[in-house]
C-alpha cells in the first residue's frame, strides 16, 4: 500500500507540499524540489497549485490526515 498523502512534520522547507509528494510518490525530497524549481521556468500556476496544496493537504498527525488513513 502506498503512503498516504500528508505534510510530513520533518523534512520540510517551507510547507512540507514537496516533502509530501516525494514519500507518497516515493521518490527522493531533493527530487522532488528540483522538479518543482525547474517548473517554475515554464509557464503555468506552478506557485498557486503550491498554495493549494499547502492549504488542502493534512498535516501529518493531524485529526484530519488520521481520518483520512483508514
Amino acid at each position: 500500500m502506498s503512503a498516504p498523502l500528508v505534510r510530513p512534520r520533518h523534512h520540510r522547507m517551507i510547507a512540507g507540499v514537496c516533502a509530501g509528494l516525494a514519500e507518497r510518490f516515493g521518490t527522493s525530497r531533493t527530487t522532488m524540489r528540483l522538479i518543482f524549481l525547474v517548473s517554475c521556468l515554464l509557464p503555468g500556476p506552478q506557485f498557486l497549485l503550491y498554495i493549494a496544496l499547502w492549504i488542502l493537504m493534512p498535516e501529518e498527525g493531524s485529526r484530519r490526515a488520521a481520518a483520512k488513513s483508514w
